[in-house]
């Protein structure tokens, strides 16, 4: 079993319970009473061309599969409200509760505190589960390439979208990028991290992103850690980076988002120039 498959079956059981507590119908009709989603795909840059800016999704993040316990967020909602003030385009809120010890409750916390879109993070393996980021007032989701079958990626995606929300749409291999451009991925993410050894390889990147299409948005995911690693990603197409280890563990967030889109930004003036001499 990979470290994947047995988050979800985690992910499974804890969903069954929800599930007895509070019926889809239930769940539908808060939906449908919550405050329209943003849109996240305009605050990514999705409407810009050229994209010049590099924009951050800042994560509340408790703990990972990979490193453990990260930090000891007492309060989410000013950790997001720090985010805001750094220039966040979206806050992406962990609310799997096994591995990365989140809850719906962060999730309600952040939505409360802050006026940008917002990512419900999680591994999303049913319908209901879209249904509920919607009643709480998500913008985002998460749907990995990985855990679902092209059916289940193709219809989570459309009842993401007619519910008004965006998906981010995780992949992992090239032939996972085929199968998220397949289906219509307005958000694609290129998560570096390895689903069987949890390695980072960031060289993959570059490789990866050259594939997804130019009206897509192009998220870095994993093995943020410094400007650096920004300006890297930049460089090789990417919008937008997912960083969530690198802000929890600051003891400035905001500076460090800001520091971050500064390098960004450097390095997409730089490929686009080159671009336009080429």
């Amino acid at each position: 079993m990979s470290v994947l498959d047995d988050i979800i079956a985690g992910v499974r059981e804890d969903l069954a319970q929800r599930q007895q507590d509070t019926p889809l119908e239930k769940v539908q009709e808060r939906a449908a009473a919550a405050a329209p989603a943003l849109d996240a795909f305009a605050a990514l840059g999705g409407n810009d061309a050229p994209r010049a800016s590099l924009r951050v999704i800042s994560e509340v993040k408790r703990s990972s599969p990979s490193k453990g316990e990260l930090a000891d967020i007492t309060d989410p909602a000013a950790l997001a409200v720090r985010y805001e003030e750094g220039g966040a385009a979206v806050i992406s809120v962990l609310t799997e509760q096994r591995r990365f010890n989140g809850s719906l409750a962060d999730f309600d916390a952040v939505r409360a505190a802050v006026r940008i879109p917002l990512l419900r993070k999680d591994f999303t393996v049913d319908p209901y589960q879209i249904w509920e980021a919607r009643a709480h007032g998500a913008d985002l989701v998460l749907l990995i390439v990985a855990a679902l079958d092209d059916e289940q990626l193709r219809s989570f995606l459309d009842l993401t979208h007619e519910l008004g929300m965006n998906a981010l749409v995780e992949a992992h291999t090239a032939e996972e990028i085929q199968r998220a451009v397949a289906v219509g991925a307005r958000i694609i993410g290129v998560n570096v991290r390895n689903l069987k050894t949890l390695d980072v390889d960031r060289s993959v990147f570059a490789a990866l992103s050259a594939s997804i299409p130019a009206e897509a948005v192009v998220v870095a995911e994993s093995g943020v850690r410094d400007p650096a690693d920004v300006a890297h990603y930049a460089e090789n197409g990417a919008n937008a980076v997912l960083v969530g280890e690198a802000l929890v563990r600051h003891n400035d967030p905001s500076a460090t988002i800001t520091e971050f889109m500064q390098a960004g930004a450097g390095a997409i003036a730089a490929r686009l120039q080159a671009s336009s001499q080429g």
